[in-house]
C-alpha cells in the first residue's frame, strides 16, 4: 500500500481527495492512502482546554440567627418563608418593612425582590411544604440570578421553614444555582473575563436534610458538561477531548484505556468505524476510565456517552442551518464525564466505569453510504439507512464492548433523535430501559434530583419495522415516527440481556431557551444529577 502526504489548503482538498488515490493506484498498481498534512496536524492541536471547576465560594452553614441583624454593604438576604404560614415573616428583625413592601405585590408573586431603606436587596421566597426538587431549583435560579447580577459580595440565607424536606431542598438548590450562575462558559477572546463579586454564602436557621457536598459535586459535574459542550469544534476534536479526559483522569486517580482505530479494527468494531471512514485524522476511539474507591469490590456500574465532536451528517449531508451547533453533538459524553467527576467528588463507595465514544462524522470520498452493510463488534450486520444516524452506530459497538465486562448496570447518554424532542418538548429527557420494573423508579429518580425523565416503551415487536433484506437489521427506519424508540431497540441488541440498562435520549433536554431548573444558560448539561441519583439507586439494590 502506498501513502501520499500533501499540503492541504482548502481549494485543493476536494480535488486531491477524489483523484489522487485513483491516479496513484493506476501508476503503482496498489491502493493508496492520502493524508492531508495540515488536517492531520489539526488533530494534534496545541490548544489544551483548562476546566476552571467551581468558582471560589465560602460556604458557612448552621449559623445561629443573630437577634439584631443589620445588612452590610454589598450583601443581600434571602428569606425562606413557609407559604402556608406567611406570618413567619414576623420572626425577622425587619418584619414591618417587609410586610409594608410586600403589600404592593399580588399574593401570587414569588419570589419578591425588595429594596431596603439603605439600598440593600432582600428576597422573600414563599416555599410550599414537601416542595419538589425541580420547583426548588427553579425558584433558586430566579432568586440567585438577579443577586449575582447586582454584584453582591455575600448572600445570607435565613430559613424559617419547619418542613424538613422543603428546607433541605431549598438550601441545596440555592447553592447549586449559585455555582451554575457564577460559572462562565468559555469564550474565545483576547479580553479578560469579568470576575465574579460573590464570595460567600451563609445559611441561618433550619437546613433540613440538605447535603451541600452533593450540591457542590453535581454542580461541578454540570459545569464540566456545559463547558465541554460549549467549546467550538476546533477546540474539542476527538484527539483534544481524549487528551483532556486523560489529563483529568491523572488528576483524579482514574485508570484509563483508549481503544484507537487500529484496536477497533482488530476487534471488528465496524459500526463505530463506519462513522469515521471519512475522517482525515485518525484520532477517533473509545476511552474507558475506571473509578475504584478504597475497599470497593464487585462489578462496576457503567456510564456511557455519545461523543460526536462534530456531525456533518456524512453522505446524508445536513443542510447548513442544521449543521449549526453540531459541535455540541458530544453532550452525552460530557454529561457522562460530568457525572463521573461528581461521583468521584462525593467519594462514592461503589466502583464505576465511564466510556466515551469519541469521533467526528465527516463527508468525503471514503464516507459510507445508504444501504451499505457493516458488521458490528458482536457480529451483528447492520444495513445503513441514514448516515446522519451516526450516534447509534458509535454507541452500538461501545455498548457491546462495555457488556463484555459484565457491569452491574449501564446508563448511556446521547443527543440522539429529533423524535424525542417532538414527543417531550425541551423540559425532560426520554428514557428507555430493558427492565420493566425500572420504569417507575426512573420517574422517581428524576423527581428526586430535579432532572426529570419520561420512559418510553421497549417492546420487541418494534423490531419488525427494522427488518432488512440484506442484513440482520436496519440501522433505522426509512421514514415514520418513533425514531427514539427504534434507536433504543437497535442499541439494546448490544447490551447483554442479564445487564440492566437505561438509555437517556437527551436531545429533548440538552438545551432550553432562557435556562431551566437551576441552570441559567440555554445549554443545560442535563443528566449529571440524574446519573448520580440513578447510580445511588442501583447501588442500593
Amino acid at each position: 500500500m502506498s501513502i501520499a502526504i500533501y499540503l492541504d489548503p482548502p481549494f485543493i482538498v476536494w480535488l486531491v481527495d477524489r483523484f489522487v488515490p485513483v491516479f496513484l493506484a493506476v501508476r503503482t498498481g496498489e491502493p493508496t492512502i492520502v493524508i492531508p498534512i495540515f488536517s492531520a496536524l489539526k488533530g494534534a492541536s496545541k490548544m489544551k482546554p483548562e476546566f476552571p471547576g467551581l468558582s471560589p465560594l465560602l460556604l458557612q452553614t448552621d449559623q445561629p440567627v443573630p437577634p439584631d441583624w443589620d445588612f452590610e454593604s454589598g450583601s443581600g438576604v434571602v428569606l425562606l418563608i413557609p407559604d402556608a404560614d406567611r406570618k413567619a415573616i414576623d420572626q425577622t428583625p425587619w418584619s414591618d418593612i417587609l410586610e409594608s413592601r410586600l403589600s404592593a405585590y399580588p399574593k401570587t408573586a414569588n419570589p419578591v425582590f425588595i429594596s431596603m431603606p439603605g439600598g440593600e436587596r432582600a428576597v422573600v421566597v414563599f416555599v410550599a411544604d414537601q416542595l419538589q426538587t425541580f420547583k426548588a431549583l427553579t425558584l433558586a435560579r430566579k432568586v440567585i440570578g438577579p443577586l449575582i447580577a447586582d454584584r453582591l459580595e455575600e448572600i445570607n440565607v435565613l430559613c424559617l421553614l419547619d418542613d424538613e424536606v422543603a428546607a433541605g431542598a431549598m438550601a441545596e438548590a440555592l447553592l447549586a444555582a449559585a455555582h451554575a450562575a457564577l460559572f462562565q462558559l468559555p469564550k474565545i477572546t483576547g479580553k479578560a473575563s469579568e470576575p465574579n463579586n460573590l464570595k460567600a454564602m451563609r445559611y441561618f436557621g433550619n437546613l433540613g436534610n440538605a447535603d451541600f457536598g452533593y450540591a457542590e459535586a453535581t454542580a461541578e459535574g454540570n459545569n464540566l458538561a456545559r463547558w465541554l459542550t460549549h467549546l467550538p469544534g476546533n477546540y474539542l476534536t476527538p484527539g483534544i477531548y481524549r487528551d483532556f479526559a486523560e489529563s483529568l483522569a491523572r488528576q483524579e486517580g482514574w485508570k484509563t484505556e483508549f481503544y484507537d482505530r487500529d484496536k477497533l479494527e482488530e476487534l471488528g468494531a465496524g459500526a463505530f468505524l463506519s462513522v469515521v471512514e471519512a475522517s482525515p485524522v485518525r484520532d477517533a476511539g473509545i476511552l474507558h476510565m475506571e473509578y475504584r474507591p478504597p475497599g470497593a469490590e464487585g462489578k462496576p456500574l457503567a456510564l456511557v456517552g455519545k461523543g460526536i465532536c462534530f456531525d456533518t451528517g456524512g453522505s446524508n449531508l445536513k443542510v447548513g442551518s442544521s449543521m449549526l451547533g453540531m459541535h455540541g453533538d458530544m453532550q452525552g459524553s460530557a454529561v457522562a464525564l460530568g457525572a463521573f467527576l461528581a461521583i468521584t467528588r462525593m467519594k462514592f463507595d461503589q466502583p464505576v466505569d465511564c466510556w466515551l465514544a469519541l469521533a467526528e462524522n465527516h463527508i468525503g470520498s471514503r464516507a459510507v453510504k445508504c444501504n451499505d452493510v457493516i458488521t458490528a463488534l458482536d457480529g451483528t450486520t447492520i444495513e445503513l439507512i441514514n448516515t446522519d444516524a451516526e450516534g447509534r452506530m458509535v454507541l452500538s459497538d461501545t455498548l457491546a464492548l462495555v457488556s463484555r465486562g459484565k457491569p452491574r448496570a449501564i446508563i448511556d447518554y446521547a443527543t440522539l433523535t429529533g423524535a424525542v424532542v417532538s414527543a417531550l418538548g425541551q423540559r425532560m429527557a426520554g428514557a428507555i430501559t430493558n427492565r420493566r420494573d425500572w420504569v417507575e423508579p426512573l420517574i422517581q429518580a428524576g423527581e428526586r434530583c430535579g432532572e426529570r425523565v419520561w420512559p418510553f416503551p421497549y417492546e420487541d415487536d418494534y423490531d419488525e419495522d427494522l427488518e432488512s433484506q440484506v442484513a440482520d437489521t436496519q440501522q433505522c427506519r426509512t421514514k415514520g415516527p418513533g425514531d427514539h424508540i427504534y434507536a433504543a431497540r437497535l442499541l439494546g441488541r448490544f447490551v447483554a440481556k442479564d445487564i440492566g440498562w437505561v438509555h437517556v435520549d437527551m436531545a429533548s433536554s440538552g438545551t432550553h431557551p432562557g435556562g431551566l431548573a437551576q441552570i441559567p444558560t440555554d445549554l443545560q448539561g442535563f443528566g449529571v444529577r440524574f446519573g448520580v441519583e440513578w447510580l445511588k439507586k442501583v447501588a442500593n439494590e
